[in-house]
């Protein structure tokens, strides 16, 4: 099963952009995801995470600009990103199946992940 993450690109501060993971497998509808981010040289960092049944959770940096949602037809996560900062540029990566756990607000990863897609912004 493959995990395929788009939708990153250029755009100025203030724009918007909305990344896509599609993860490939029947277990999707019963599983937790959520979108880290990682620049070179640091820690990967939890963005937005989503239970099986829609609960979400935000990083500080993020609330009221992005939104993560899903699609468990398509077998998608997507992350919509408004107000778009400088500092959010990153590489974005998905993650699907890991331990949610809404109230701490904590996700535990799942060691499997795709290419990530680009997300660049220009002050």
């Amino acid at each position: 099963a493959q995990l395929v993450e788009s939708g990153g690109g250029l755009v100025q501060a203030g724009g918007s952009l909305r990344l896509s993971c599609v993860r490939s497998r029947d277990t999707f509808s019963r599983e937790a995801a959520a979108w880290y981010r990682q620049a070179p040289g640091s820690q990967r960092e939890l963005v937005a995470t989503i239970s099986h049944v829609g609960a979400t959770n935000y990083a500080d940096s993020v609330k009221g600009r992005f939104t993560i949602s899903r699609d468990n037809a398509k077998k998608t996560v997507d992350l919509q990103m408004n107000i778009l900062k400088p500092e959010d540029t990153d590489v974005y990566y998905c993650n699907v199946g890991g331990n949610y756990v809404p109230s701490a607000g904590r996700y535990y990863p799942v060691p499997f992940w795709g290419q990530g897609t680009q997300v660049t912004v220009s002050s």
